[in-house]
């Protein structure tokens, strides 16, 4: 029986071990593996789900059960520390030699650690291993504040893990923008922007010089003459190939760091490979846990002597979420390869970034950048590696069909059999198909369990189940719609059963009707279902809320906060202007209309923010919700009260509606607007509702909305008085809360309604599901249960008690910082004279 030493368990160490098993023939051969850590291999790509409550258990990729059950030894926490070729030997630190037939080097990289002077200081971190973050997390326990060298894939996750930890984040980076082998300037200047939202501070052209500190650092100086006064610092500037057992044995390495390999993953010793990270294929390393599946494949391939596809290189497309926000590149993001032209769409106001770069003629995608929305990722990643043909218009495929078109060629349905749907596991579009056609599978779970896909890095699972859904409805099978793996249920089941079973709490429906330990989908999702069915105090289970949910104010860029007490209609006393005044004087906050007619405060502390709600309360204020998928406003425009041309009370209705559906929890955002005549002053026709006055009532209209996809609302039933257009807008906001997606606005949910327009007005103003009074009574209880939960938290103490800066002090966060403009403060930017 042959021999094979893997010295390296890390992710690609642990694929090599799982494929050779796997692989007909493999189990003849005798498999140790050597790792020098404690725990087995681990997920090292959703590492910083360990910051957020993950153990190192739950990032396992088997347990130490599966290598016994496979006939694999693994040695753990021993070392590998010699080998010679000669004899074909390995010889462990503990003294220990193992002979080999083929030796399998996937001893993957360590952190890059430049020469900076004082790196040694106490405080100073990589961001690699298990044992690197549980350093991380007891150092960061004494810090306030921390800084990241490296704004590169590596340097953002560092920067998550710092975010999680509760510490002010500093981002330092040598080139002139953000992730700069992904992102172009305008990309990574959108990341920029998105990032320091999220109170992150972002440095960029900085050169450290030394890091600072009697023994223990202090700061960071930089080659400009500037300072960075940190507690903390975590240095993810990059990676080094792990080479030296390589250079040790004589096996020839290249300049930049790496273990040389062929196409076959051959060093110039035939009987030893190197995979992953370690490895350099003409003087490229590979970073991305894709390629080193697919070496390991190969050298499997290759021992039990099936077809062996030659390494060529790899595609270096990568998507992936950094602190929430969506990031994507993919073919040749610069448009570098050859001439091309580049289709550039940007929306500021969402924060969305994407580019195209398509051929000369029209005919090709090359690549592109995404930021801020990636939905289409995978698909625009697929046109480029099938070299499929662009629709007539390009541009559609980042503006998406537009005049109501279908979209063309833009399906899993376009793609060619041997598309790669995974690249991690190297899984073919066919290969899907046939274990869905064939072996019967009729869930995502079947397929990750039958293929491997989405088994890896996970960035394929919207096309998995896009395709999942596509195979099924072919196959002339039901498709179930869920809402994410944690939960075999769409949101309309979720939200059935809480109401039948009477659940009352994340944990709860999760243990009953759920598996596993939730996700950022599922979490949201389900406090916008129990918030819109028992329309309790969303703080209860303040940790599945979005940050805006979670301190009922929408966090701002600096780290401050804004406040948007509810003003109905839009009508406000002059005593109440006065008071806002006050307390936007009296906590130094900037005051702006907005343009739903109410007044913002911005740049609140979110240990001010109880005492500014308690003031404001005092003058009969109340939450306005802006931070809420709920009702933000009713819009009005003075209508019959004041204005010539007003045929109705704009204003008195705009006021009874919107305190009738204020904090009304639904799957997305609602506006509202009522006009007093057919002029339209309150902009009715681009909200969710829209109610304009006529000589015989009212007029309603339903799921408009701005934005950048604007949408007119479309007329629901025409001349109604006051009671019945209340009462249809009842029905059709319960009905829409009962039957959309998460975050569908009501535009987006008619869009998608089999019927469309005509199927709604069927439902709610002619009852043909005969549900009409149970909408009715499900919104009473809404509006009877109601409750302004800034109020609940001003007079609840240990509510209160949540509202600081920092978990184990009652000091302000001292990094806040401002900057003068129009007689008003503004969040400071990096380099203009700043004021406390």
């Amino acid at each position: 029986m042959k021999k094979v030493i893997v010295i390296g368990n890390g992710m690609v160490g642990y694929k090599f071990c799982e494929k050779l098993r796997a692989a007909e023939g493999g189990k003849d051969f005798k498999l140790t593996v050597f790792g020098e850590e404690p725990w087995p291999a681990y997920d090292r790509v959703h590492l910083s789900a360990y910051f957020s409550g993950s153990k190192a258990e739950d990032l396992l990729m088997a347990p130490r059960q599966w290598y016994s059950d496979n006939a694999i030894e693994l040695r753990t926490n021993e070392l590998i520390v010699n080998i010679d070729r000669t004899q074909k030997k390995v010889f462990s630190h503990l003294g220990k030699e193992e002979e080999y037939d083929f030796l399998i080097l996937a001893t993957g990289s360590a952190a890059f650690v430049p020469p900076i002077k004082g790196v040694e200081k106490k405080g100073v971190f990589v961001y690699r291993t298990l044992e690197d973050l549980d350093s991380i997390i007891s150092y960061g326990k004494q810090a306030k504040s921390a800084a990241v060298i490296g704004g590169g894939l590596l340097g953002l996750e560092a920067a998550k893990a710092v975010v999680d930890l509760g510490l002010k984040a500093h981002v330092v980076e040598f080139a002139s923008r953000l992730m700069p082998r992904q992102l172009d300037e305008n990309g990574s200047g959108l990341l920029k922007s998105k990032l320091e939202d999220l109170g992150i501070s972002i440095h960029l052209s900085k050169n450290t010089a030394e890091i600072s500190g009697n023994g223990k650092l202090t700061g960071l100086s930089f080659t400009d003459g500037t300072h960075l006064p940190v507690e903390m610092l975590v240095i993810s500037a990059g990676i080094k190939p792990r080479d030296e057992l390589a250079k040790g044995c004589g096996l020839q390495t290249a300049p930049r760091g790496g273990i040389i390999v062929n196409e076959f993953l051959q060093t110039e010793d035939p009987s030893i490979f190197a995979i992953g990270e370690a490895a350099s294929y003409q003087q490229m390393v590979y970073g991305l846990v894709a390629p080193g599946y697919e070496m390991a494949t190969q050298v499997v391939n290759q021992l039990v002597s099936n077809q062996v596809k030659p390494f060529m290189g790899f595609d270096m497309s990568t998507k992936l979420k950094l602190i929430g926000v969506e990031v994507g590149s993919f073919g040749d993001p610069f448009g570098e390869g050859e001439p091309s032209k580049t289709i550039v769409f940007e929306d500021k106001v969402k924060g969305i970034y994407k580019r195209i770069n398509i051929s000369q003629d029209a005919k090709r995608l090359l690549g592109g950048i995404l930021v801020g929305d990636t939905s289409n990722y995978n698909m625009l990643w697929q046109m480029v590696q099938n070299n499929m043909p662009l629709p007539p218009e390009p541009e559609d495929l980042i503006l998406g069909a537009r005049g109501k078109k279908e979209p063309q060629g833009a399906g899993v349905e376009s793609l060619p059999d041997a598309a790669q749907i995974c690249s991690c596991e190297n899984v073919t579009k066919s290969d899907i198909c046939v274990a869905i056609s064939e072996g019967g599978l009729m869930d995502i779970p079947g397929i990750k369990s039958c293929t491997k896909a989405g088994t890896g890095c996970g960035g394929c699972m919207p096309m998995i189940t896009d395709l999942l859904n596509h195979q099924l409805k072919s196959m002339g099978r039901k498709v179930k719609n869920v809402l994410c793996e944690h939960f075999d249920y769409s949101r309309q089941e979720l939200l059935d059963l809480v109401k039948i079973k009477g659940v009352k709490s994340y944990d709860a429906l999760l243990e009953d009707f759920g598996k596993g330990d939730g996700c950022e989908t599922c979490k949201p999702a389900v406090a916008s279902i129990l918030a819109s069915t028992w329309n309790e105090l969303i703080l209860k289970q303040d940790t599945i809320q979005d940050t805006n949910d979670r301190f009922l104010a929408n966090i701002q860029k600096g780290g401050t906060y804004s406040v948007v007490p509810r003003i109905p209609g839009g009508e406000i006393t002059p005593d109440k202007l006065i008071v806002i005044g006050q307390v936007a004087k009296k906590y130094g906050l900037y005051t702006k209309i907005t343009g739903g007619q109410r007044i913002d405060l911005f740049g609140a502390r979110v240990d001010h923010l109880p005492d500014i709600w308690e003031e404001l309360i005092d003058a009969g204020f109340e939450s306005g919700h802006a931070y809420g998928k709920s009702l933000r406003t009713v819009k009005s425009c003075v209508g019959s009260t004041w204005c010539r041309y007003g045929v109705q009370d704009a204003v008195s209705y705009a006021i009874r509606v919107e305190e009738r559906y204020r904090g009304l929890r639904s799957p997305h955002k609602i506006k509202g607007a009522v006009s007093g005549c057919i002029r339209e002053c309150a902009e009715a026709q681009s909200k969710d509702f829209g109610i304009i006055a006529t000589e015989k009532g009212w007029n309603l209209y339903v799921c408009g909305n701005g934005g950048s996809k604007p949408q007119h609302a479309q007329l629901l039933i025409n001349d109604v008085d006051d009671e019945t257009c209340i009462r249809y807008i009842d029905r059709f906001l319960m009905f829409y809360i009962k039957t959309a997606e998460p975050l569908n606005r009501t535009a987006t949910w008619l869009n998608k309604l089999e019927g469309g327009m005509d199927y709604l007005r069927d439902v709610v103003v002619n009852d043909c599901l005969g549900i009409g009074k149970e909408l009715e009574r499900e919104m009473d209880f809404m509006v009877e249960t109601y409750a302004c939960e800034w109020k609940e938290v001003v007079n609840n103490p240990e509510l209160r008690a949540k509202f600081k800066h920092f978990v184990n002090v009652d000091e302000e966060d001292p990094t806040l910082a401002f900057q003068p403009m129009r007689g008003q403060k503004i969040p400071a930017e990096w380099g203009v004279p700043q004021s406390k």
